[in-house]
């Protein structure tokens, strides 16, 4: 990281740190609304990856993924990775000029869902685990290579949430009947993905580091047999493995980011390596750090069942890892 990243990183989570995922759960629509505005106006998270013509800050995705970062330790609910990353940045190369200012101000939350059928501007068909849905005021839908805007309360229109493993990540099936759309301006559905995972990835990063740091701190207080806990060999082996997973996802999902914010042509490859890497390296730190916190690891006053929610959850968003195995292999083998 720069400095400037250094100061982004701490900023968030100085405000982050005060609002802990489990009390706002119980918010209205799963979040807590006023420290979602609060981010926008005070440092513009939804609008970092935005030019400043269009109300953003012009700066990159990489400063999209310090956020997410910070937003995945602390397991925060919220529209930064539906709204403020994809919705922003599906709108910004559909060359919308309509829109993206509501949506990096914070003032209107959108969700981006895929795939759609399009008939003469008309859309039907069925998204699932759709990012923001049930908290958006507009749909960002793209069928084919065209993003349309549809307003949530549009006829034909039905958002029902989805059962979720993961409490602080809430989800939602969007269903179009003939519903018609505003075309907004081209968006390929491919790039859309990859950039999910890579922006996925960095949260991910974030939730394992955080579930890395709380295990490391726990064993070295937790005493049995007269000692602590981390002094035994065979959990200082398995905290090693974790903090080695930990680099490497960390390398492979800052990769990805770098490669998009350059265009590369191994964007797509790197994005998904970062997914698989990524969901595969979480699950494992997550499961560490509740068998390693033991019995009250289960306990729902204890963050530890959260995140390991979250690692099984986000492992099946925007495909699962083994999806994105056949990519590479597609790729590699031809």
């Amino acid at each position: 990281m720069t400095e400037e990243h250094r100061a982004l990183r701490d900023a968030v989570r100085g405000l982050l740190a005060g609002h802990p995922a489990r009390v706002a759960v119980e918010q209205p629509g799963g979040y807590d609304a006023g420290l979602w505005q609060r981010l926008c106006k005070e440092i513009g998270v939804a609008g970092l990856a935005v030019p400043s013509a269009y109300g953003g800050a012009d700066a990159t995705l990489l400063e999209s993924c310090v956020v997410l970062g910070e937003w995945g330790r602390q397991l925060t609910p919220g529209p930064m990775l539906g709204c403020g990353v994809l919705a922003t940045q599906a709108l910004l190369r559909a060359g919308d000029s309509v829109r993206l200012p509501d949506v990096c101000s914070g003032d209107l939350i959108a969700a981006v869902a895929w795939p759609f059928a399009a008939t003469g501007g008309r859309l039907t068909g069925e998204a699932h685990q759709v990012l923001d849905a049930g908290s958006a005021e507009v749909l960002l839908a793209a069928a084919g290579p065209t993003l349309y805007e549809v307003p949530v309360d549009a006829p034909g229109v039905a958002v029902e949430p989805a059962d979720v493993l993961d409490p602080t990540r809430r989800l939602a099936t969007v269903r179009f009947s003939d519903v018609p759309g505003r075309p907004i301006g081209s968006v390929e559905i491919p790039w859309l993905r990859d950039l999910a995972c890579v922006a996925l990835s960095a949260e991910q990063v974030g939730a394992a580091s955080r579930a890395f740091e709380l295990t490391h701190e726990y064993v070295q207080q937790r005493v049995q047999f007269g000692r602590p806990i981390g002094s035994f060999q065979v959990l200082q082996h398995r905290l090693a493995e974790a903090y080695l997973r930990l680099e490497a996802a960390t390398t492979a999902s800052w990769n990805a980011a770098e490669a998009f914010v350059a265009g590369s042509a191994e964007a797509p490859t790197l994005a998904a390596m970062a997914k698989v890497y990524c969901s595969e390296a979480l699950r494992a730190i997550a499961a560490e750090m509740v068998q390693m916190h033991g019995g009250i690891a289960i306990t729902w006053e204890h963050d530890a069942h959260l995140y390991l929610r979250r690692a099984y959850a986000d492992s099946q968003l925007f495909g699962a890892p083994e999806t994105h195995l056949d990519r590479l292999a597609a790729t590699w083998l031809g």
